[in-house]
């Protein structure tokens, strides 16, 4: 499980803090694939940036003994001046990998991401597609026991979000997953229960049908 203990977090803009959350004591529940929904602006995206070690909060603090990834797909910690290669090689090193695997990782992620010879060109020359495609190969490349996705199963052209969505079905066969998604369907096909975030409180629901059942009535 994931535990938030008294989270609080805010943000400052135009000389006016802006509290996403204050105070906030949740926990996540291991052993269910859990969907994150809620309107524009309630801190979705800042809840699983939280999570995964992105972004700290204010005060508080965030525990758990489950290896969590970074958010899937995230394209942003990415050096542009480095190769794709050069990337991959620093974030394996960094996850204490033997040069055997950094090898294996890398050819991974260069097979999965079907960039051609851009894999060895500056990141910063990448589309955006690109990048996301490096970036979500490189996340399948590690095992954890929690993944953390943010519409990421929705980039590239329609077979490369086949593979996406059959890899990583694969990888949560063996883990679960906390998935933010605008999309009601991908929750109900990817995730077993809900967290719903409405004005800084976070409520949980078991059924991920009574979750849905309440965010759609709740926003008529």
């Amino acid at each position: 499980m994931i535990e938030l203990k008294n989270i609080t977090k805010s943000y400052k803009t135009k000389g006016i803090r802006h509290y996403v959350f204050k105070n906030l004591s949740f926990t996540i529940p291991h052993n269910t694939n859990v969907g994150i929904l809620g309107r524009n602006g309630q801190g979705k995206s800042t809840l699983m940036r939280m999570i995964g070690g992105i972004d700290p909060p204010d005060s508080g603090e965030i525990s758990t003994q489950k290896s969590i990834s970074w958010p899937v797909g995230l394209a942003g910690g990415f050096q542009g001046q480095l190769t794709a290669k050069d990337n991959i090689r620093f974030v394996c090193r960094v996850y204490g990998c033997s040069e055997k695997q950094i090898e294996e990782k890398t050819k991974y992620v260069r097979d999965f991401a079907e960039i051609g010879n851009h894999f060895d060109l500056p990141m910063k020359t990448y589309s955006s597609g690109m990048k996301s495609r490096v970036s979500f190969g490189l996340s399948m490349a590690f095992d954890f026991d929690y993944y953390l996705v943010d519409e990421v199963l929705a980039v590239g052209d329609a077979h490369f979000r086949s593979k996406s969505q059959k890899v990583f079905k694969a990888k949560s066969s063996n883990a679960n997953i906390i998935m933010v998604s605008h999309s009601t369907n991908t929750l109900k096909e990817m995730c077993d229960s809900l967290i719903l975030i409405n004005n800084g409180n976070l409520t949980f629901y078991q059924d991920i049908q009574e979750g849905l059942k309440v965010y759609a009535d709740t926003n008529k």
